[in-house]
C-alpha cells in the first residue's frame, strides 16, 4: 500500500510539473524571422528569435526552469522577489549567458551588468535600452513609492521593437517611446497600473499590439472596453496573472 501511495505522489508531481510548463505562446512574423513569445506568468516572459533565447524576470514559482531552454540573454527589471530569483537564473545560465539588470539587483543577480535608465547596449544584432519604470500615485504607508523613480528598468528590445515595461505606472517618459510594435504593460494594484492608466499609456506611445501582463486579479475586460475604439492597437489577452 505504501508503495502505491509513493507511486501516486510521484505521478502527481510529474503531472504538476508538466502542467506548470504548459504555457501559452505567440508567434510574431518579422522580416528577419519568427519571434516566439512564451507567456510564463506574472512579469515573466521568454523570447526566442534567430536562435537566441531571452528570459525576462525568470522566477521559479512560475515555471520549472530545469525544463526550459537555457538563456543566451537574461533581463531583470528590478530586485523584488517576484521578478528576481537567483535559483531560476542559475538553472538557465550558460557559461556565456549575458545578464543585464538594474543596480539594486546586482548583489543578487551575480555576474550581471548594470543598465541605468536611459542607457543602451547591444547583444548580437539586438539593441537593448533601459527606460524608466516607477510609481507616481501608488505609495507605501510611509509615503515612499512602491517603485521609486530611477531604481527599476523597463526595456526596449529590437527583435521587432518590443517594450517590456517592468513595474511602472503611466509615467511621462512613455511619450518618448517611438515605433513600438509590441508592448507589455503591467496592470495590478497597488503596485502598477489600473486599466485606465494602461489605456492612457497606450495613447501616449501607440503600440501596434498590447499585451497586459502582471495583472493579478484585475479584470482585463475593463481595459479591452477602454480601448475598443482604438483601432490601431490590438489588445491580446494571455494568461499572465
Amino acid at each position: 500500500m505504501k508503495s502505491l501511495i509513493t507511486i501516486f505522489f510521484l505521478l502527481l508531481t510529474v503531472y504538476i510539473l508538466q502542467a506548470q510548463n504548459n504555457f501559452q505562446t505567440d508567434i510574431i512574423k518579422t522580416s528577419a524571422g519568427d519571434l516566439k513569445i512564451t507567456f510564463v506568468g506574472h512579469g515573466t516572459l521568454m523570447f526566442e528569435f534567430k536562435n537566441t533565447v531571452t528570459h525576462v524576470d525568470p522566477v521559479g514559482r512560475y515555471a520549472d526552469y530545469s525544463k526550459l531552454p537555457k538563456a543566451d540573454l537574461i533581463l531583470i527589471t528590478h530586485q523584488h522577489g517576484d521578478h528576481l530569483d537567483p535559483k531560476a537564473i542559475e538553472a538557465i545560465k550558460k557559461d556565456d549567458t549575458k545578464l543585464f539588470c538594474n543596480e539594486a539587483s546586482l548583489t543578487t543577480a551575480s555576474g550581471g551588468s548594470v543598465l541605468k535608465n536611459g542607457e543602451t547596449t547591444s547583444y548580437k544584432e539586438m539593441k537593448i535600452e533601459a527606460v524608466p519604470a516607477y510609481n507616481i500615485v501608488s505609495k507605501r504607508d510611509n509615503g515612499e513609492p512602491f517603485h521609486p523613480k530611477g531604481m527599476g528598468n523597463g526595456y526596449v528590445i529590437t527583435f521587432v521593437k518590443v517594450y517590456i515595461a517592468g513595474d511602472t505606472e503611466n509615467v511621462p517618459e512613455m511619450k518618448n517611446l517611438k515605433g513600438i510594435d509590441l508592448a507589455f504593460l503591467p496592470m495590478n494594484l497597488p503596485y502598477t497600473m489600473t486599466p485606465a492608466m494602461v489605456a492612457d499609456a497606450v495613447k501616449m506611445f501607440n503600440p501596434k499590439i498590447l499585451y497586459p501582463y502582471h495583472y493579478g486579479n484585475t479584470n482585463v475586460n475593463e481595459l479591452v472596453e477602454l480601448l475598443k475604439d482604438k483601432k490601431d492597437c490590438e489588445v491580446r489577452i494571455r494568461k499572465m496573472n
